[in-house]
């Protein structure tokens, strides 16, 4: 199995001392809406603090390490990076000044998510693609939007980058942010399970939104993420022709899976797959049970140093994909998982309202705030709904 992270991420500096602001002690079962409703507002002031003047979120500042120095990769961070902070705005209370910063966010997509390739071994533009595409995907499904005097232009990008994910799918059907060292190609050669399934998912609510998407390059895809898919529940890191788990500590074990779990059934379920929703709860049960190999790679200076390869960056990553998946039970198992959920984020948020997981120049704390704020908000707005319910049903 081929994991080009290993040898990509070179040993980056340590992190910054992180002991003085850790949060006090939380639990599960003490949790109360307002406290999540406090962790939310304190990360939606950080991300509104930390927008750069151009409308983006992230940049090159404060590298963690020389190695990352093509201007072309962190144009491609950054549209990413700003794509999730676009989405993440979306779901939070719409005070004028969120409503400003996300403004500014898409605009900045509309002129820069179309990014190029970094370099022939160096595929990251394919994340601009898939969360510059859902950002603007939810952007024209936006009745706000509808007649607008940009909505035409949103449009126009979105296509565009449904033609760059097309350019960019592999011959396995997946997407990948990097290619082969012995020799790239155009279209590149090596996908991942999970940034394929971010793909799907992409593409599936640009279908929902009117935007052209070709059902062949969706079925491939899909088609990759299922050959992913191991008896286990784990899913493979990498799109293989012949899928194996591997040696028995490896990534390809649920431990090493925890992340990869969600998305991928999330993707597969969205696609109208053989997922049931005893694999959603299986999934989750994976993830929380074995949640300390998450809890040990988080703020890791190097990728896949910890057990079971797990990188510090899998964290808030899984955490939002867990939380569509939640989304997608009964009200009665939604209860029982946003608690565990929420706890897992609220404790790891520090006193300027930001999380982070793995330090990476300045987009570590954007991505993981918008990340947690994708999970924490629907949390919020599903037990704000179950409270109602049950008032009116006591009235009645």
């Amino acid at each position: 199995m081929r994991l080009p992270a290993l040898v990509l991420f070179m040993v980056a500096s340590a992190p910054p001392a992180w002991g003085a602001d850790r949060p006090a002690a939380l639990s599960p079962e003490t949790l109360t809406p307002q406290q999540v409703q406090a962790s939310i507002g304190r990360a939606t002031d950080f991300l509104l603090q930390d927008q750069n003047p151009d409308g983006s979120w992230g940049s090159h500042r404060n590298a963690a390490h020389e190695f990352w120095s093509n201007p072309e990769t962190h144009r491609s961070w950054i549209a990413a990076t700003t794509g999730l902070c676009c989405m993440a705005l979306r779901e939070v209370e719409q005070t004028e000044a969120a409503q400003a910063a996300y403004d500014r966010g898409i605009d900045y997509l509309i002129e820069n998510a179309l990014v190029k390739r970094p370099s022939g071994w160096d595929v990251d533009n394919t994340w601009a693609y898939v969360y510059g595409l859902q950002a603007l995907a939810r952007a024209c499904a936006d009745p706000g939007e509808a007649g607008g005097p940009r909505h035409q232009q949103i449009r126009q990008v979105a296509q565009a980058l449904i033609q760059k994910l097309a350019d960019y799918q592999t011959d396995l059907g997946g997407w990948g942010y990097y290619d082969s060292w012995e020799g790239a190609t155009r279209r590149p050669t090596w996908a991942t399970s999970f940034q394929t399934a971010v793909g799907i998912l992409a593409l599936l609510e640009s279908q929902a939104a009117g935007l052209e998407v070709d059902p062949r390059m969706l079925q491939r895809a899909v088609r990759a993420v299922r050959r992913c898919r191991l008896p286990s529940g784990a899913y493979t890191y990498s799109v293989e022709v012949i899928p194996s788990p591997g040696w028995m500590e490896g990534i390809d074990q649920i431990k090493g899976s925890l992340s990869r779990i969600q998305v991928c059934n999330l993707a597969l379920l969205g696609a109208g797959q053989d997922i049931t929703q005893d694999d959603l709860i299986t999934g989750l049960r994976h993830f929380f049970k074995e949640h300390r190999f998450l809890d040990v790679a988080r703020m890791k200076p190097r990728p896949h140093e910890a057990y079971y390869l797990n990188s510090g960056y899998f964290y808030f990553f899984g955490h939002y994909y867990a939380a569509g998946v939640i989304q997608r039970l009964p009200a009665e198992e939604r209860a029982q998982w946003w608690p565990k959920l929420q706890y897992e984020i609220l404790k790891t948020q520090h006193k300027d309202g930001a999380m982070w997981d793995f330090y990476i120049s300045s987009y570590h704390k954007p991505y993981a705030v918008a990340y947690s704020l994708l999970a924490l908000a629907p949390s919020l707005k599903d037990a704000a709904a179950a409270e109602e319910k049950t008032e009116t049903a006591a009235a009645n």
